[in-house]
């Protein structure tokens, strides 16, 4: 073959030789920033894989005429210059609190606790239907802001007469942040005991959502903070210790998860920076207090639009294209860092069982038809708890129970205030301890 014509096969060789020496050093990048925990912001890894780089462009380059020692570092480059924006933040490291809501006052209260949480009121609207005992609101997350879907309820709640408080966990929505380290389901439930003596209107009622609904579990386990509560109702609940979160069960009828179309908006996950840190930290491959990003910079760059599909799971197949927004650009907030910790303090914990067992608070439980919830999360907490009278069976609903379609809310309104006031169920009490094997069986 003429010499000129092997001109261009030798270039594709060398091109792809340096693609697989950039890729190369993009993956020991990577395998670093997982090593040393992203220490730095990064540059610890950067600097190494600079350093291990250009060694290698030395040794490759050590026999080539002085002009011709330059090209190995030519890959080198290139891959310094990826990895770079991954050291490199977009948005601004101290934390944006979101700012205040239009239709409710944001106060701030200090907890015995050493939390400092965003507290939202809601007096009765409905003098003639007081109901005297007041209701504090648990959102779900963990360490995610109210939505304003959420606070919709809340006035909803309001209008039939109850006296309506909700606080952001800490590192939540206005709240301050916590030290990574701080955050575990146990302080949430301290949290509660003192946001309840701080309020000191005695006994309260307990409406709590999601993960909202595992901090009120547990605190039905705890007789010092189950003895500040009258009633309490667990609406579609998380796993609420170890032995409940390696549960792989059954789950409702088909959620909109892959039905739904794909969530528009803003994601920081199409950053290099936050795709890194956010996924790794998901993969188990970063620690949430990692040194990649901090906690005040991580809960900045996560938007609504980085929780996916996780959306769309909230609700029934039949919702899929009329999917509610939930909240607002301004008002979103979520931890994801603080979010894993919590996660994973829950999976370590032993069995709350025994303590659940003894607990006498009048509770009810709410299931939703669309569940995406493992059902024995929520039947654990029915066979568990001797003080659950009630259990209420939502049809027409996914996850995301009061969801502004329809008659939705009012009808999860409905039931709220019927087991408050003592008064009877509107929808039919299942499944009961008994039907748990056959509510089990059942895609109903």
């Amino acid at each position: 073959m003429p010499t000129s014509a092997m001109r261009p096969v030798r270039f594709a060789g060398r091109l792809l030789l340096a693609l697989v020496a950039v890729a190369a050093l993009v993956l020991v990048f990577l395998a670093l920033i997982a090593l040393t925990d992203g220490a730095g912001s990064g540059l610890a890894a950067w600097l190494t894989t600079l350093g291990v780089g250009s060694a290698l462009a030395v040794w490759r380059g050590r026999h080539r005429a002085r002009p011709a020692r330059l090209v190995p570092f030519l890959p080198v480059l290139v891959a310094a210059a990826l990895t770079a924006s991954v050291c490199v933040p977009t948005v601004p490291t101290t934390r944006r609190y979101p700012p205040a809501l239009p239709f409710v006052t944001t106060q701030h209260w200090d907890l015995a606790t050493g939390s400092r949480v965003a507290v939202y009121h809601y007096p009765p609207a409905n003098a003639g239907a007081r109901h005297p005992v007041p209701l504090v609101y648990l959102n779900g997350g963990p360490v995610r802001g109210i939505p304003v879907i959420d606070h919709r309820f809340l006035q909803l709640l309001a209008r039939q007469g109850h006296d309506v408080y909700a606080y952001e966990q800490a590192g939540g929505g206005r709240s301050e942040l916590l030290p990574m380290g701080q955050y575990t389901v146990s302080r949430s439930v301290r949290d509660l005991a003192a946001f309840v003596d701080r309020l000191d209107r005695g006994k309260v009622d307990v409406l709590g959502f999601s993960a909202g609904g595992v901090v009120l579990t547990r605190a039905l386990a705890d007789p010092r903070v189950a003895a500040r509560l009258h009633r309490a109702i667990i609406a579609e609940p998380g796993p609420m210790d170890g032995p409940t979160a390696r549960i792989n069960g059954h789950k409702g009828r088909t959620s909109a998860r892959d039905l739904a179309p794909a969530v528009s908006g803003p994601r920081s996950t199409r950053v290099p920076r936050y795709a890194v840190a956010f996924g790794f930290m998901r993969l188990g491959l970063l620690t949430p207090d990692t040194g990649l990003i901090g906690q005040a910079e991580g809960d900045n760059a996560f938007t609504a639009a980085d929780l996916g599909s996780d959306t769309a799971s909230a609700y029934c197949a039949r919702d899929a294209h009329r999917i509610p927004v939930e909240d607002t650009a301004g008002n979103f907030s979520f931890s994801a860092a603080a979010s894993l910790r919590v996660q994973q303090t829950i999976r370590d914990s032993p069995s709350v069982a025994p303590g659940l067992g003894r607990s006498r608070v009048p509770a009810m439980l709410m299931i939703a038809e669309c569940s995406s919830q493992v059902r024995q999360w929520a039947t654990a907490v029915l066979a568990g708890a001797p003080g659950v009278r009630r259990t209420q069976f939502m049809p027409g609903v996914g996850h995301r129970i009061w969801n502004g379609l329809d008659d939705n809310d009012e009808r999860a309104a409905s039931v709220v205030t019927a087991f408050l006031r003592d008064e009877p169920a509107p929808l039919p009490n299942r499944p009961t301890r008994e039907e748990i094997p056959t509510f089990l069986r059942d895609r109903e």
